[in-house]
């Protein structure tokens, strides 16, 4: 009994398999792409974020009528890239401005609160989000891992979490199947 001969494939089906994607390649090349593609959306992220609060502090320094306002607002924005101390860093500007120009203990109280909401909004709220939305971290992973690092790295492992988070995940994302 001879054996059946296969059917040959119809031009269709050599026109589909034709169309089928070559598994990518895991090289170093890959990797380090993927690297910095995370890292670029993780800039991404952080800027938005910086300008997210250089607005917030904006709005808060303009309705209490502080000198230089815009110039603080900025200085606000950029230290969001400083994560825990930055915020204080931001809040010296404005405090040392109403103290010398007129010293008034309910504005610099309300300046306090202002940057309590301010830091509270941010922390828990834009940057979780933002990094989610961007990046693709998960909001429990943004709260935790810089908790996680800083007890493990003390100083390093804060300002470290952010990017590590995001390229981490970059690599646990599912490659995309056509």
């Amino acid at each position: 009994m001879a054996d059946p001969v296969p059917p040959e494939p119809s031009p269709a089906q050599d026109e589909s398999r034709a169309l089928e994607p070559v598994p990518p390649v895991s090289t170093t090349g890959t990797h380090l792409r993927t690297a910095g593609k995370a890292l670029v959306n993780w800039w991404r992220a952080v800027t938005i974020q910086g300008l997210c609060v250089a607005v917030l502090w904006l709005i808060g320094l303009l309705l209490l009528r502080v000198p230089l306002a815009p110039v603080w607002a900025l200085v606000a924005g950029l230290m969001t890239l400083v994560p825990n101390f930055g915020g204080v860093i931001a809040l010296l500007g404005p405090a040392f401005s109403i103290l010398v120009t007129q010293p008034s203990m309910v504005r610099l109280c309300v300046l306090l609160g202002m940057y309590a909401v301010i830091v509270v909004l941010d922390q828990l709220l834009l940057q979780p989000l933002i990094l989610k939305r961007v990046t693709r971290v998960p909001v429990w992973a943004s709260i935790l891992a810089p908790i996680v690092l800083g007890i493990v790295i003390p100083f390093w492992g804060i300002l470290l979490a952010p990017p590590l988070l995001a390229v981490v995940y970059a690599f646990r994302r599912p490659r995309p199947t056509p």
